[in-house]
């Protein structure tokens, strides 16, 4: 049956069970079984994925049941190998989850890759992903066009044998980008060894050969027109030394006919786009749509394509291929003819021939262009020669046949075009130096078939039928070659053979032969051939059918479908005819290009596809000169004859295997098409591959991979220790059928299905398994459940039962509680009812007597009140009687009185009369007084005098009216005197009139005194108002201010500590690139200088015979690095293998070297010029610091000098307003003088008040204003606080006028204030007792100058500047010790003026040592001149090498303790103490750094004996031979560590000795005095910086070698954690197996290679913070490559690969905290590796685990977050797949994160070294030598 058959139908198709149904649409749809099946079934029951029920029927005939589908744990793989079930439907889906859900393009299907056109740009590319892949095995990464390639360019190196790339597919499938990507990698991983740069010239043909061969069709913008075998040629060294090209059937007809929304060839585009350009106006060309050949199609644009920009990169890459301006402007002259030539009209002159007419402007164009006449070629466009036996005739043409001769006449050209500029890119390819393999990629058409197939289409299957044929071979191979090595019992499988099909093509009588019998043939047609073949073939071959309803067609069973011929054009097609006399008017051109075109041998001008370049290795013996038969082949022949050539070269490589996939028609990215996807894959032969393996055992476990995955179907007992054991008899058990499986030496083979039936086994345990864990848990969780709510109902029945008791009770003492209440109740109303009788009984009885007792009452009340009537009624009558009697009497006496008052009366008159005018005297004086006395009081207020006489004016008036009232009494006495004195009257009266006026007078003039001390007291106090709210505003201002400069210094701190920390931070930044990009120079200047080395070598070195052996380069060499770094021990390998060839290659060596000593000059100049830079940058950084001091101190200048301002100010403001209190003191004591009273008094107390306030508040302005003023000048120096200072201005603007306004108001106040003199003088006392202070203070300090002047005198002269500068410091100091402590500012300028003397102090002591060295060495040189002994150098003593020269200034100090060693000695120290010293013995035995110190003592020596040609002979001659053992035993991490420790100790004894203060102040007394007495050896230190640099980079190099391999294994592949992640099925490719077997790494290893590497370091002395910095690199590998990985292969996604890697992190933390290393920053490197296992382990359903994913991952790039997610996988069944929907919302979150576009970290970082000053404790004379170092020689001084 077509499903699977290895078990039996009933175990296999259970309910549940999934299988695969044919579909119209989607070819195979997912169907679940929902009854089991039972043998004879007729159908099955089976629930579609959308919810339906279906009943399948079975074949009754053949009852195969439909095709299991695969576990979904097998879905997804890498390797379609690996499915268990094999078949198309488990193909497709899984080609399409990959496609679809994982954006993975490529998949392997055994020795095929699968790759599927995404139609979309993935940055999968680029060259961190080529680097990761180089040196990769081809299982071990995800499936990748770049594994193909790297597996055969190893394969190469390995086997020694040339490999073929095989790309294939139909149109549009991507051929043409995978050929270009193989062919980008070879070029990147295998740099060239040519000055040419061969490999940028290999990718330059790329898009010349895309704009002439390459067009637009429906299926494809870039569609590859013909197919093209390109060999990549390899020198020994298995670096690119050239290529070659082959092209096959180039479609000419294109160029001439265009079907709907299709384009003629890119170039006449791109020409035609490029129109307007100068160079190109004489073409005379215009839009595409102008000319016949490129608008036939309609469709001249493609989207995203700027055909003028491509041709300019066109144009680049023939430069770059050497075709010269000059050629290129024919090329173009030639392509614009063809277009001029399709435009010719020819029309008709009668039915038999045709005519051009003689102006005809195209074909004018184009006979000027190609150098033609005119007359000629239109004569033989419309004519033509035949030739007969004896005469020749010429024959006119009707108008259809002359324009196929011009069609055909334009064909020619072009492919001949063509042909010419593929042998020029052939010929620019082609190298001098032998070629020793190749890699050929082979591009070319896929399987075609269409609704009309012609000639075109039956070549291009012929071709791939033979392709197909070698593959299946090849497969079939390779199965056998599998089984044969595992030592299986081979049985032949049947695989379809298509033999027969190539016969039916090219046998003797096929399809071919009989055409080209039939083109010979005089009146041969497409009709007479078509008959043939049917004669021939159609009874006789199966393979060969005809169609029904057509006469002119033939159907060919080919491989991959049943394909229809049309048989008309065939013929015409494979004769290729063109009229000779066309050709022979070209030949004729004075255009030397297009003679070029058409040579004298028309042989060698073929177009049909004959290869245009010559192979290098398998190329065939030169043949005789070709016949005139033979010059007339047919395109089929030559076309069989090129393929038979190309399958020879193939079947003589090593091929590899490419098959392009189209998902769809429309070009639509990541849409996949199940019918067209079908096809290709049964057309490409994936399926047949898929098909010989499921014949045989596709699949393949290790017994390793067997027991891990599968220990679970175990039991204990059948463990053993042999796994091989263990797994045999597992399988016996499990599977019965021993046909199924078989065992090979290190492999268990399995059928198909076998391993989908163990998993499923597996996984029904793991189900059973998980059931009875969930059933005991279950029943846990009942039980627990159960005896809860058991508790709880006893709990509920105690409850219930005691609130039932407590109800009963309740109810009981509720009843007895009634009772008594009714008891009670009772009593109550009864008591109630008896009280209310018996008080009704008192009150009635109350009431009664009441009544009674009223009753009586009212009786004695009447009786009495009667008697009171009476008594008052007979009082009244009496009174009544008395009133009217005394009336009578009275009436009688005030008669009498009238009459004697009248009397009186009458004297009183006379004497009142007297009286008044005493009275008005006395009225007026009193009114005079009183008014007096207010204008007293209103006027002086307060005036005693005033009041002392008010008061005796008080007193005098009382005198006077007493005694005006007794002579009031005497005047009555003498009443007659004063009748007399009646005549005095009228004077008196005039007066007294006079006396009011007065009055009048006097009391209006108070009343306007009164008006105006109103006035005035309201103005006052409207003035003491006014100034009391300045007072307030003064006071909220004040507190503004404070506010405010709180703020401004607080934002003026923040942003100065910001700016000083962006600064401090981006100069660091700046200073990290400078010294990577120095450091990097370094090592490029290393690498030229052994290449150097290495090419002296070989051109000194005699020729010696080549050794056998082929090595390769290391895969992490890129294209981008230089041609000469390769290693020297591969040149070495290489010397004998340059002998036999030409003697111009010792030329070419000799030019070589010559030029790269030009490059190691111009590298060491780079290199001093970027250490002076990065110098200067140090020092700009100091000058910037000092900047910032001066500008401290300037700003403080500005404020003191402000200040200053500022008093002088003041003092002119209190002169002022002392003259004007003086005036206010005269004006008021003048009106103290006319009197005063208190109101003034008062008035001058509260103006004295606001004066006192407004002077405080204005004092407090201006210091503010003098804090703003300094904060300024302090802002605009920092340039970061302008919108501070602009702000602070306003503020002072603001605040100007009311000062102002204040000002004037306390002017005007002043006048009446007297107390102000007196705070005035108060405070001019104390400015001069002040100015006492400080003059005292002066004299003293003038004394102590002239003491130390005196001093300073006596000193000597070098001794007087560093006296007078301490003594400047000393001053200053204490000086500025009495300014405020708690203001920093004042501080730091304190500090920053300490500074800069202190540098002032330094740079003179430095500059009067230079001058004093200086000074010596020119003595003597003089000496030296005048005795005439001038020091020679021998030649033994040259360097091998040059370093800098370096001028060593001398030093004048002396000091003791070194070595002394002989000149001649110095070979000798050097051999012993570096070349020949044995790492591990010294740095066991002695101390750290010991040749280091030995060779600083010698230093010291030649230092004392002032030699600097010795001093510079030692330095030159240690730095050459670190360099050489470097160089030597480069690899070898012991030695490089041990050198790396001994440089850095050296360069700090350099430092540490040199007598710098910065150095010295770390030593001890005793180390200070062995410190250089002679040299400044500071240009030395730099030299043996970059020394130390190159060596850190070799032992990070070294480091990386090691490390390298264990990485993957031990941080992915190893399992730590035992039984966590389970093996799954692997395919036909190797692949490293995630157990760890013997001789695989661990994460162990890793630590153990970790301590080795510290103990190492350690051991030597390496410094701690230099530990730290390799540690940091150390970490920063492992996370870049792990990651690296982790990105790279879907099979490591995993949740339990996350707790792996986690795991294995743990394991580095803890190996850094054992090291006391956490702070080193290492652990920060292996972030992104820590989110990355993070992401694999956290849920990915919601959208809050979207959010939680963003803002975990934040080490990691967007690219990076969507590349796991996608290759997300699980492992077992239980775990989930990442839906499309959440990586969506993942990727919606992300596009603000800016980040790197790449995909991979850069593994080849190597960060910047800094060697920290460490210096030693040791003393030089306390070093003991030993004798094992054989230094005997050395005296120790």
């Amino acid at each position: 049956m077509a499903g699977s058959t290895v078990m039996a139908a009933s175990e296999l198709y259970t309910k549940y069970a999934r299988v695969w149904i044919p579909d119209v649409e989607e070819v195979w749809k997912s169907a679940e079984l929902t009854k089991d099946y039972k043998e004879g079934d007729g159908l099955l029951h089976l629930r579609l994925e959308d919810g339906k029920n279906l009943d399948h029927k079975l074949d009754p005939t053949t009852n195969d049941l439909p095709h299991l589908r695969n576990p979904d744990i097998l879905v997804g793989e890498n390797d379609l190998t690996a499915l268990s079930y094999l078949h198309e439907p488990a193909v497709l889906h899984n080609l399409k989850v990959r496609f679809i859900d994982s954006k993975l393009i490529y998949t392997y299907c055994g020795i095929v890759l699968v790759a599927i056109n995404p139609y979309e740009n993935l940055p999968i590319y680029g060259t961190d992903i080529i680097n990761a892949y180089s040196g990769q095995n081809m299982g071990d990464m995800d499936p990748h066009i770049f594994a193909v390639a790297e597996e055969a360019y190893k394969q190469m190196a390995r086997d020694e044998r040339n490999q073929s790339i095989i790309v294939s597919g139909e149109s549009g499938a991507g051929k043409t980008v995978s050929a270009k990507y193989t062919m980008r990698y070879f070029a990147t991983v295998s740099g060239s060894t040519t000055e040419a740069n061969v490999e940028q010239k290999v990718l330059a043909s790329n898009p010349i050969m895309e704009a002439i061969g390459n067009a637009k069709t429906t299926r494809n913008d870039n569609s590859s027109r013909f197919g093209k075998y390109i060999e990549i040629g390899f020198d020994k060294r298995y670096h690119i030394i050239g290529a070659n090209m082959r092209t096959y059937l180039l479609e000419k007809s294109r160029v001439v006919f265009q079907a709907d929304e299709e384009r003629n060839y890119h170039i006449f585009y791109q020409l035609c786009a490029s129109s307007h350009l100068p160079e190109f106006q004489y073409l005379k060309l215009g839009k595409a749509d102008n000319f016949r050949f490129t608008n036939q199609g309609q469709s001249p644009v493609i989207d995203g394509v700027d055909d003028a920009h491509e041709l300019s990169t066109a144009r680049h890459a023939l430069s770059l291929l050497g075709i010269n301006e000059s050629y290129q402007m024919g090329i173009f002259k030639i392509l614009a003819s063809v277009l001029h030539l399709g435009n010719v009209e020819v029309k008709d002159r009668d039915a038999d021939s045709s005519r051009i007419e003689p102006n005809n402007r195209n074909l004018a164009v184009f006979c000027d262009l190609m150098g033609v006449t005119y007359q000629d070629m239109s004569h033989w466009l419309c004519h033509k020669k035949l030739k007969t036996a004896t005469e020749t005739y010429i024959k006119p043409v009707p108008k259809r046949q002359a324009v196929n001769s011009r069609d055909a006449l334009a064909k020619h050209i072009y492919a001949n075009l063509f042909n010419w500029i593929v042998a020029q890119v052939n010929k620019a390819l082609q190298s001098t130096v032998r070629q020793d393999s190749f890699i050929g990629v082979l591009d070319i058409y896929g399987f075609e078939t269409f609704d009309i197939n012609s000639f075109e289409q039956f070549c291009i299957n012929y071709a791939n039928e033979k392709l197909q044929q070698q593959f299946n071979m090849h497969v079939f191979k390779l199965e056998q070659e599998e089984y044969m090595k595992e030592q299986i019992p081979w049985t032949l499988i049947d695989f379809y053979d298509n033999q027969p099909c190539i016969n039916l093509i090219e046998a003797k009588m096929g399809v071919l032969a009989l055409l080209d019998e039939e083109c010979k043939m005089p009146k041969g047609s497409d009709d007479t051939w078509a008959q043939k073949l049917y004669n021939t073939h159609l009874k006789t071959c199966a393979l060969f059918g005809k169609p029904r309803m057509s006469n002119k067609a033939f159907i060919i069973q080919h491989f991959a479908d049943k394909v229809e011929y049309q048989c008309e054009g065939f013929l015409e097609k494979n004769k290729d005819t063109v009229n000779e006399e066309q050709i022979n008017v070209l030949k004729a051109s004075k255009f030397d290009l297009l003679v070029e075109l058409f040579p004298d041998e028309v042989n060698a001008t073929s177009s049909t596809g004959v290869p245009t370049g010559s192979r290098t290795k398998l190329s065939v013996k030169p043949q005789p000169a070709k016949s005139a038969k033979e010059h007339k082949k047919t395109v089929g022949l030559q076309f069989r004859n090129s393929l038979q050539l190309l399958m020879g070269t193939l079947n003589a490589t090593t091929p590899h295997y490419v098959r392009c996939i189209k998902p769809n028609d429309l070009k639509f990215p990541f849409t996949f098409d199940p019918k067209r996807a079908v096809q290709q894959l049964r057309a490409c032969g994936v399926l047949e591959t898929i098909r010989i393996s499921a014949a045989g055992f596709p699949s393949r476990w290790t017994y390793q991979e067997f027991f891990s995955r599968y220990r679970v179907l175990m039991k204990q007992k059948d463990v053993q220790t042999d796994r091989k054991l263990t797994c045999r008899k597992v399988l016996e058990k499990l599977v019965q059928d021993k046909d199924k499986y078989q065992f090979g030496k290190t492999k268990i083979f399995f059928r198909a299905g076998q391993v989908a039936y163990l998993e499923k086994l597996r996984a029904d345990k793991l189900r059973a398994a998980c059931i009875r864990i969930q059933k005991t848990i279950r029943c846990w969780l009942e039980r627990k459940k159960y005896l809860r709510m058991r508790n709880a109902a006893i709990t509920i029945q105690r409850r219930v039962r005691g609130y039932q008791a407590r109800c009963l009770a309740k109810f009981l003492r509720r009843t007895r509680a009634s009772i008594i209440i009714q008891k009670y109740q009772r009593m109550y109303v009864e008591r109630k009812r008896y009280k209310r009788l018996q008080t009704a009984a008192l009150n009635i009885q109350c009431i009664l007597r009441a009544y009674q007792a009223r009753q009586l009452y009212q009786r004695l009340l009447r009786e009495h009140k009667a008697v009171i009537i009476q008594k008052w009624v007979r009082g009244w009558l009496a009174r009544q009687w008395c009133k009217r009697s005394q009336a009578a009497i009275v009436y009688l006496q005030c008669c009498v009185r009238r009459m004697l008052a009248k009397r009186e009366l009458k004297k009183l008159k006379i004497e009142a009369r007297s009286v008044e005018h005493f009275k008005k005297l006395n009225i007026g004086m009193e009114n005079k007084i009183m008014q007096l006395q207010r204008r007293i009081d209103e006027q002086t207020k307060g005036n005693k005098a005033m009041s002392e006489r008010l008061n005796t004016l008080e007193s005098s008036y009382t005198a006077e009216s007493e005694k005006l009232r007794g002579e009031l009494a005497r005047l009555r006495g003498v009443e007659e005197e004063a009748r007399s004195n009646a005549k005095q009257i009228a004077s008196l009266l005039l007066e007294l009139a006079q006396l009011r006026k007065e009055l009048e007078t006097t009391r209006s003039e108070k009343k306007v005194i009164e008006d105006q001390a109103e006035t005035y007291r309201d103005k006052m106090e409207q003035m003491v108002a006014e100034l009391k709210d300045q007072n307030s505003l003064l006071k909220s201002d004040k507190n503004d201010l404070n506010r405010l400069i709180k703020e401004q210094s607080q934002q003026m701190t923040e942003k100065m500590e910001k700016a000083l920390k962006d600064e401090t931070m981006q100069l660091e930044n700046d200073l990290n690139e400078e010294r990577s990009r120095y450091q990097n120079l370094l090592g490029e200047h290393l690498r030229l200088e052994e290449r150097y080395d290495d090419l002296k070598e070989e051109v000194n070195l005699t020729l010696n015979v080549p050794k056998p052996g082929h090595r390769r380069t290391d895969s992490t060499h890129s294209s981008n690095e230089s041609e000469y770094t390769y290693s020297s021990e591969l040149a070495e390998s290489e010397e004998g293998s340059q002998g036999g060839e030409d003697v111009s290659k010792t030329s070419l060596d000799v030019s070589l070297c010559l030029k790269l000593q030009k490059r190691v000059t111009e590298l060491e100049h780079d290199k001093l010029s970027l250490a002076k830079e990065l110098d200067l940058r140090e020092e700009q950084f100091q000058q910037a610091r000092a900047r910032d001091d001066e500008d401290y101190k300037k700003a403080r200048g500005a404020e003191l000098e402000y200040e200053s301002l500022k008093r002088q100010e003041l003092e002119s403001e209190n002169k002022k307003l002392k003259h004007n209190l003086n005036d206010m003191r005269q004006a008021i004591a003048g009106k103290a003088g006319a009197g005063g009273s208190s109101p003034y008094r008062v008035l001058l107390e509260q103006l004295n008040a606001s004066n006192e306030e407004l002077e405080v508040r204005k004092e407090e302005v201006l210091i503010l204003r003098s804090q703003l003023v300094s904060q300024k000048e302090a802002m605009q120096h920092k340039e970061t606080m302008t919108d501070a200072v602009s702000y602070v201005e306003d503020v002072r603007k603001m605040n100007a006028g009311e000062i102002a306004q204040a000002y004037v108001g306390l002017k005007e106040t002043n006048r009446l204030l007297e107390s102000q003199l007196q705070m005035q003088k108060r405070s001019h006392d104390g400015e001069m007792e002040a100015v006492r202070r400080k003059l005292q203070s002066l004299n003293e300090v003038n004394t102590s100058q002239q003491k130390l002047l005196t001093q300073n005198l006596q000193l000597p002269p070098e001794a007087r500047i560093e006296a007078s500068l301490q003594h400047e410091i000393t001053r200053l100091t204490n000086e500025n010790l009495g300014v405020n402590r708690d203001d920093p500012v004042k501080t730091f300028l304190i500090y920053m003026q300490l500074h800069e003397l202190l540098g002032q102090l330094e740079k003179q002591e430095k500059i009067i040592l230079k001058f004093k060295k200086q000074l010596k060495v020119f003595a003597k040189k003089i000496g030296e001149r005048e005795v005439g002994q001038m020091e020679s150098v021998s030649p033994g003593q040259i360097v091998e090498e040059p370093i800098l020269t370096v001028n060593i200034p001398r030093r004048e100090k002396d000091f003791q303790g070194m070595l002394e060693y002989k000149k001649e000695d110095e070979p000798k120290l050097v051999k012993n103490l570096i070349l020949e010293l044995k790492p591990r013995g010294v740095a066991v035995s002695f101390i750290p750094g010991m040749p280091a110190y030995i060779l600083f003592m010698c230093l010291r020596h030649a230092d004392y004996l002032n030699d600097d040609q010795k001093v510079r002979s030692l330095l030159t001659s240690t730095i050459n031979s670190i360099k050489k053992i470097l160089k030597k035993r480069g690899d070898d991490f012991e030695i490089v560590s041990f050198w790396l420790s001994n440089t850095c100790r050296l360069l700090h004894c350099l430092k540490q000795y040199s007598g710098e203060e910065s150095f010295m102040k770390h030593n001890s007394p005793r180390q200070n005095e062995h410190c250089l007495s002679n040299f400044d050896l500071t240009e030395y230190q730099q030299v043996l910086s970059d020394l130390a640099i190159q060596i850190y980079q070799q032992l990070i190099r070294c480091m990386e070698s090691l490390l390298q391999p264990m990485i993957v294994s031990g941080m992915l592949e190893h399992e730590t954690i035992q039984g966590v992640s389970g093996v799954k099925p692997t395919g036909l490719r190797k692949r490293t197996s995630s157990i760890a077997d013997e001789g695989t790494y661990t994460l162990d290893s890793i630590l153990r290679q970790l301590s080795s590497f510290h103990s190492t370091m350690c051991q030597h002395g390496i410094d701690p913070d230099l530990i730290k910095q390799v540690v940091k690199q150390q970490f920063y590998i492992i996370g870049a490559v792990t990651l690296n990985n982790l990105l790279l292969r879907k099979d490591m996604c995993s949740w339990s690969k996350g707790m792996q890697i986690r795991y294995n992190v743990s394991q580095l933390e803890e190996w850094l905290r054992d090291k006391n290393l956490m702070t080193c920053g290492a652990k920060g490197m292996l972030e992104p590796l820590i989110q990355a296992a993070q992401l694999l382990q956290v849920k990915k359903k919601t959208d809050e685990d979207a959010i939680a994913i963003c803002s975990m991952c934040s080490a990691l790039s967007s690219a990076q977050i969507v590349k796991v997610l996608n290759l997300y996988t699980p492992v077992n069944e239980f775990e989930e797949r990442v839906t499309l929907t959440f990586i969506e919302t993942i990727q919606t979150r992300l596009p603000d994160r800016k980040q790197s576009p790449q995909l991979l970290m850069n593994t080849r970082v190597i960060y910047p070294v800094t060697f920290p000053f460490n210096p030693s404790s040791l003393v030089l004379d306390t070093i003991h030598i030993p004798g094992s170092l054989n230094l005997s020689f050395l005296t120790r001084v």
